[in-house]
């Protein structure tokens, strides 16, 4: 927690209660699903948990917005940027319903009000949101494919709707093979954060 606070010293007393409820609940359900390395579980809140808060360092989130988690996975980015957010409505989605188990147990145990987690494709979605985000999920073209039609025409934020993705290694071949219609940002996590795990880490910002 104490790298949590070094970054994010805004936190109140209920989200730092949160955030240290993740730790004990990502470990006990680690060990019937795996939805984090068995090998980096004990980096869970550098390697993690912080990594899926960088998206707050790019935008902050607008209180009724709606944001979509694409491939949840365990839960990250959703539940983190839900506790930072508690007045933003997150939707947490995996193709994985064992995985989705762990979120929903999560949401539980931490008090999560507004998370809602769904075990379905993105392509079957009938909802618009404001912004999609995800992590470590799939190329930067086919979350493009994937995200665009999802997204709201009514801006409600200074950045415009689009796509907010956690990625690593040569992230500037990945935007150069979208469409030039795209505008795309990449953002070093190194700018936000000191640890050496985030060098090479960038978050993405695609804007249809």
């Amino acid at each position: 927690m104490d790298l949590l606070l070094k970054y994010f010293p805004q936190l109140n007393a209920r989200q730092t209660e949160q955030l240290q409820q993740l730790g004990p609940l990502y470990r006990e359900w680690n060990q019937k699903i795996n939805v984090i390395s068995r090998k980096d579980i004990g980096n869970l809140y550098e390697h993690h948990i912080l990594h899926a808060m960088a998206i707050a360092k790019v935008i902050d989130f607008n209180p009724g917005a709606s944001i979509l988690d694409l491939g949840t996975g365990g839960g990250l980015p959703g539940i983190p940027l839900a506790i930072l957010f508690p007045e933003t409505q997150f939707l947490l989605i995996d193709g994985t319903r064992k995985k989705l188990n762990v979120v929903e147990a999560i949401r539980e145990a931490t008090g999560l009000e507004n998370v809602s987690v769904r075990h379905i494709r993105a392509e079957e979605l009938h909802r618009r949101f404001d912004f999609v985000v995800c992590r470590a999920v799939a190329s930067l073209d086919k979350l493009v494919e994937w995200s665009m039609p999802l997204l709201k025409n009514k801006q409600r934020h200074a950045l415009p709707n689009g796509l907010i993705t956690l990625k690593g290694g040569d992230v500037q071949t990945e935007i150069r093979s979208l469409p030039r219609s795209h505008y795309a940002e990449a953002f070093p996590l190194s700018d936000f954060y000191d640890e050496e795990y985030y060098q090479e880490k960038y978050a993405i910002y695609v804007q249809g």
